[in-house]
């Protein structure tokens, strides 16, 4: 089994767990998860545990009682059983018509470590995966200044995941073994504090930022064009959605966040920066989880000739993320078993629209995806 908690229980985060309860009842096929049931650990031996939120109005409900919120009909029973606890918020929910309750509220920040790994060896949790609302972040590069900020309780530096990341570090060291997922733009697997704090606490580390849309889409687009000698003049791409993360991200400080891991594809993959416009850019209440994307990218084909490429559609936004998360969490089972502790680069490469570490970047996406299926044990499936 894999032992599965969340942390945000969003839209996201409601339906990985709707999907995950759905495909165990044989309700629903597995389209969307790339790797369906090909790894050894088969998606049916996902086992959710435990649920972390800090919306007032969600704690302390039912998993089953949340995803209602967001998916009305065929509801599994089992979602009964887990209960939504209270996480940490750390001003995540500033500025959102939503009523925020932290643990950092009531407690320090080393009170609040202490009292979630207590919590995750009664759950005996495996993997964590991270789908909070979008936060503005600075990365910490040292792991001193880290262990600092947590010990002298300096709420104003950290930011929630930042939290739960040393927490779960600090599980890791203790139980022998966990992994984090970091689906969302703070900077975890791309922090060398982290990363170096994950190698020496058991920790496995995916991350950053799930790529879902449009930004995975240009990723190969752009090297198809590079591929082929075609020089790209300028590229403009563009979100808007109509969900609560949408909604965050008209503040100023999350969306630079966002805009930094969807734009760093450009001189990654192309080998120059071309002028760019590539972020998440409003919010449209109307439009809910089903997001509108467009694109258009300009380049210099043979003897001179300016082309153009123009691209919109509409992407229901939760659900191509949380397909990955059935993946990724069974990843990080299989990191755990042959203690590949720190990031996973193969991994990030295919998942991540910012794979960590550091010191990597973007690659074309049809090559991440063998260079992950190869890590995964499988076979090559188009070379």
């Amino acid at each position: 089994m894999v032992k599965v908690v969340i942390l945000g229980q969003g839209y996201v985060g409601s339906i990985f767990a709707l999907g995950v309860e759905r495909i165990k009842n044989g309700d629903l096929g597995y389209y969307g998860v790339p790797l369906a049931n090909e790894l050894p650990i088969k998606i049916e031996e996902i086992e959710i545990v435990g649920s972390y939120d800090v919306d007032k109005s969600k704690i302390g409900r039912s998993l089953y009682e949340v995803v209602k919120l967001y998916w009305d009909n065929n509801i599994p029973e089992s979602l009964k059983s887990i209960v939504v606890r209270k996480g940490i918020h750390l001003r995540s929910l500033k500025n959102l018509p939503i009523e925020a309750e932290g643990l950092e509220d009531e407690m320090t920040l080393s009170e609040v470590v202490e009292k979630l790994i207590e919590e995750w060896k009664d759950l005996k949790a495996e993997v964590f995966i991270n789908v909070c609302t979008t936060e503005a972040s600075v990365p910490f590069e040292s792991k001193e200044e880290l262990i600092k900020a947590i010990e002298e309780n300096n709420k104003e530096r950290l930011t929630a995941t930042q939290v739960y990341t040393y927490a779960i570090a600090k599980y890791a060291k203790e139980v022998g073994g966990a992994a984090f997922v970091n689906a969302i733009p703070t900077l975890i697997a791309n922090d060398p504090a982290f990363v170096e704090l994950a190698k020496e606490s058991n920790l496995v580390i995916f991350g950053d930022d799930g790529a879902t849309g449009a930004t995975p889409l240009t990723a190969d687009i752009l090297s198809h064009l590079a591929q082929r000698n075609r020089y790209v003049k300028d590229i403009a791409q563009f979100n808007i959605g109509g969900n609560t993360d949408f909604l965050a991200l008209t503040d100023k400080e999350r969306n630079k966040s966002k805009e930094f891991t969807k734009s760093s594809i450009v001189k990654d993959i192309l080998g120059y920066d071309a002028p760019h416009y590539i972020k998440p850019t409003g919010f449209l209440e109307p439009l809910g989880d089903k997001k509108f994307i467009a694109m258009h990218i300009e380049y210099v084909s043979f003897n001179g000739a300016v082309d153009e490429l123009m691209i919109t559609g509409r992407i229901n936004d939760s659900p191509a993320l949380a397909g990955l998360l059935v993946d990724l969490a069974r990843l990080g089972k299989l990191a755990i078993e042959r203690r590949e502790f720190g990031t996973v680069y193969p991994v990030n490469a295919f998942y991540m629209k910012n794979p960590g570490p550091k010191e990597m970047g973007n690659i074309p996406r049809i090559i991440a995806y063998e260079k992950m299926r190869v890590w995964a044990g499988l076979n090559p499936k188009w070379f």
